[in-house]
């Protein structure tokens, strides 16, 4: 593992942990992007809650279909949010057991490599849920633009 003897070997000790915080910044910036989803998802659910509430018939079955597409794609982006966050997680585990690990002299490889693999396999399964919620957001508004193609004909 890395020995801490002065300034210098702090100097490259934090050369070592730019490369975790760059991820960091990546997983920030999914956040960023999985959270304005979800606003908009629960904005449309809003819109659409009112409208079942207002029309009846072959509409409000409409709607209905629509909320429950709105709330799956809720849990989903929700599920995603919540991995994306836990590799965040990691990464900054995995930043304080790289200074730790130099300022008590430990061997922390392997619990370094643990981190750095088990955030990895987070993202993975959070980009994945993202893929899938964007998935189901192409199908619902394909389903909208059929429906309305078939009121216009």
């Amino acid at each position: 593992m890395f020995s801490f003897h002065g300034v210098s070997d702090l100097a490259q000790l934090i050369g070592m942990a730019v490369a975790p915080v760059f991820l960091l910044a990546g997983i920030a910036g999914f956040l960023n992007v999985m959270s304005a989803r979800l606003g908009r998802i629960i904005d449309r659910a809003r819109i659409v809650e009112v409208r079942v509430s207002r029309v009846s018939g072959e509409q409000r079955t409409i709607s209905e279909r629509e909320m429950v597409s709105l709330w799956r794609r809720v849990d989903i982006i929700h599920l995603s949010i919540a991995l994306c966050a836990g590799a965040g997680l990691l990464v900054c585990a995995l930043i304080a057991a790289l200074f730790i690990a130099a300022l008590w002299q430990l061997s922390a490889d392997g619990l370094i490599v643990g981190l750095f693999v088990l955030a990895l396999v987070l993202l993975i399964f959070s980009l994945l849920c993202l893929l899938n919620e964007i998935r189901l957001a192409t199908r619902s508004l394909r389903a909208g633009f059929e429906y309305a193609e078939e009121r216009s004909n």
